[in-house]
């Protein structure tokens, strides 16, 4: 192994092509999560609903809860919920 201005050489070219190859890798992944996600819009499905319901099955219960529960009470301080309260504020002003 030779060293070029004290580094490696060929541990630093194993280390890139590694990282090529997993570049790659995730590529083809990436494919196939697009190809995924055209099928199931082909059979109705919404995926931007979907990749929503993705995005919470991440989430530790705790945290989705936090987040629905900030959701729905700035969606009620907008009038965005019937019945909340803050729609007949607005018409009252």
């Amino acid at each position: 192994m030779s060293d070029v201005g004290g580094i490696p050489s060929e541990r630093l070219r194993s280390f890139i092509e590694r990282i090529e190859r997993l570049e790659e890798e995730k590529a083809a992944l990436a494919a196939d999560i697009r190809d995924v996600f055209a099928e199931a819009k082909g059979s109705g499905f919404d995926t931007k609903i979907m990749r929503q319901v993705l995005k919470l099955r991440k989430m530790e219960s705790n945290d989705r809860q936090e987040q629905e529960t900030l959701l729905d009470l700035y969606m009620q301080a907008l009038g965005m919920i019937p019945g909340s309260g803050a729609e007949d504020q607005e018409a009252a002003e």
